[in-house]
């Protein structure tokens, strides 16, 4: 089974996306299977632009930013035994995760 797995995490908390690709790297790791990453992907800033007040002052602005980090993580060389020990991983709730064979 040399297949290649490829693992891409998102989330808008970067402690999440860091602690989330840590635990993955550890347990890999524990399986002896080959792990390269975590590659940071670029930040996704999405920036709101919002009136503070409707009809008054045009120029009273309010700026909000919403930012999602991503990591990447590829497996070589995997084993039954490291996909079970990554079906049985609990990750917290805020990452997404999306796995590639």
């Amino acid at each position: 089974m040399s297949q290649k797995i490829r693992i891409k995490l998102k989330s808008y908390d970067y402690n999440l996306v860091d602690k989330s690709a840590e635990k993955i790297v550890k347990t890999v790791k524990s399986t002896g299977a080959i792990i390269n990453g975590p590659i940071p992907l670029p930040t996704n800033k999405r920036i709101y632009t919002v009136l503070r007040s409707p009809h008054v002052n045009k120029k009273a602005r309010e700026q909000f930013e919403l930012s999602s980090y991503k990591r990447l993580l590829d497996i070589y060389s995997s084993s039954s035994k490291t996909i079970d020990a990554l079906m049985k991983l609990e990750l917290p709730s805020g990452v997404e995760v999306e796995i590639k064979v």
